[in-house]
């Protein structure tokens, strides 16, 4: 009598163990070359990559493009469209060898910004890009006109996408905080928010060049000077060197050399 229930596991375990399988074999498709010729003219950051480093870029590119579902709404999808937003994920964690964004299912690409109820055509919209919360978990908004932008040379030290990956990444630790505790050894997290409110004081004073929509609260600093680290590194170093320090230490990377 003892033995029944174990052997009504069993065929439960086999069920469990084939879907585990069955997930880890989701098929990659490779870049083809006129992929990798987009990513070399849009991306200035693939650009500037070693030719090991555009692989392995290309690589996690196609990675993206296997777990997540980029959907068109009000538009016609491109594939520069495809390959810049999937560059604005790989960029925050190409430092990491197996990052993924497990909280993320989808991205929708809007034509234009958007408001607080996700309409783009009539209004006042003033929304460029947003992580889904509540009924809309899983989910990143992003407007195809600021997407664009972001990777325009006129953009700046801005990016959107790359903001709003930020802030998935900061999420992956249960909150939207600016401390990435996932990223960040716990010893530099106390210095790391003191670095943010000071950071913050100054732009209040306007004695920063960085952007005083940073002033919000620490997630949206975080993401609005990660922004800048990846746009426009040197500058950043420049001007603000523990900063680019601590963001180097966060992500991984030294983008500046």
């Amino acid at each position: 009598m003892n033995s029944l229930p174990f052997i009504y596991l069993i065929p439960i375990f086999l069920i469990a163990l084939y879907l585990i399988l069955k997930k880890k074999k989701v098929a990659v498709t490779p870049l083809t070359d006129v992929d990798k010729k987009i990513l070399d003219d849009y991306v200035s950051y693939y650009h500037n990559l070693d030719s090991t480093d555009k692989r392995r870029f290309e690589e996690k590119i196609a990675a993206f493009f296997s777990t997540v579902k980029i959907e068109p709404v009000g538009l016609e999808m491109t594939t520069l469209d495809e390959l810049l937003i999937a560059s604005s994920a790989v960029i925050p964690i190409f430092g990491f060898d197996n990052w993924e964004y497990k909280n993320l299912t989808s991205v929708l690409l809007y034509p234009d910004t958007f408001n607080k109820d996700f309409q783009f055509d009539n209004g006042e919209r003033n929304i460029m890009g947003m992580v889904g919360t509540g009924y809309m978990n899983g989910q990143m908004i992003l407007s195809r006109s600021a997407l664009r932008h972001g990777f325009s040379k006129s953009a700046g030290k801005e990016n959107t996408a790359i903001h709003e990956f930020v802030h998935l990444l900061d999420k992956s630790d249960g909150a939207t905080d600016g401390v990435p505790e996932n990223l960040l050894a716990h010893e530099y997290t106390l210095p790391w928010i003191k670095m943010m409110h000071e950071e913050m004081e100054k732009i209040a004073d306007n004695k920063s060049d960085i952007n005083p929509y940073a002033m919000t609260n620490q997630a949206e600093f975080f993401a609005v000077v990660s922004e800048y680290f990846f746009e426009n590194p040197e500058l950043l170093k420049d001007k603000h060197p523990e900063l680019y320090f601590q963001l180097s230490r966060i992500f991984a990377q030294q983008p500046a050399g």
